[in-house]
This record gives structure tokens, sequence and C-alpha cells, in this order.
């Protein structure tokens, strides 16, 4: 089942796990909306910046440090996305607590192993 998902801190570089999350989601067949602070793409997705307005997001998954999150904890959650998966190094139980109470499922995994295991 695809679940439409945004990578937040999205890097063109091919090397960030960032990169190869869009990638990977991409092949499994969901949608994907990579948001950056950097304009580029990934495998032909063009990286949005800032905060783009999306409907229908199931699945947020974070690759930005618990510092950065700060600044989307109101866009992250406006998003109403079912679940938000905390990546390793993104964990914050700040934002944890905060999903909980908007009824958003906290994951901490790697998506990356979600994927490769037909966990996601």
């Amino acid at each position: 089942m695809e679940k439409k998902t945004l990578v937040l801190g999205a890097s063109t570089n091919p090397t960030r796990y960032s990169y190869l999350a869009t990638q990977r989601l991409k092949q499994y067949g969901h949608e994907v909306v990579p948001v950056g602070i950097r304009e580029g793409a990934i495998e032909g997705i063009t990286i949005q910046q800032g905060k783009p307005d999306q409907e229908g997001i199931d699945t947020v998954t974070l690759y930005l440090n618990p510092k950065r999150q700060e600044a989307y904890y109101d866009y992250i959650l406006g998003l109403k996305p079912k679940r938000i998966i905390f990546n390793p190094g993104t964990e914050n139980p700040t934002l944890i607590q905060m999903a909980k109470k908007e009824g958003i499922e906290p994951e901490i995994a790697c998506t990356l192993v979600l994927l490769s295991t037909n966990a996601y």
C-alpha cells in the first residue's frame, strides 16, 4: 500500500541517508515529497524548500537533529501525518510527546530498514 511520505531534511548528497530514503521510497512505489534547505533534485524529484503545503501525508520521516526540528514542530504536526519516523540521531522526546497528544504515532526506527524488511 502506497504511503505518501515527506522526507524532512532531504539532501542532494547521494551519501546521505535522506537521499537514499527518498530513492528507496520511490523504488518501493511510495509518493515522496523531499523537503530540504537547498535546491536540487533526487532522481527527478524536486527538493522543496521551506514548509510547502501538502495534503494526504501518511508519514513524515525525519533527517534533522532535534535542535533543527524545533523550527518545524507546527509544520510537522499541521500536516497531520499518521506517523513520524525518528531515524537514528533524530530522536526527540519533546516532539514525540507533542505527536502523541495529536494522535500521531511516533516510531523510532530507520526508514531504510523498515523498507528492506517490508515493515514500512
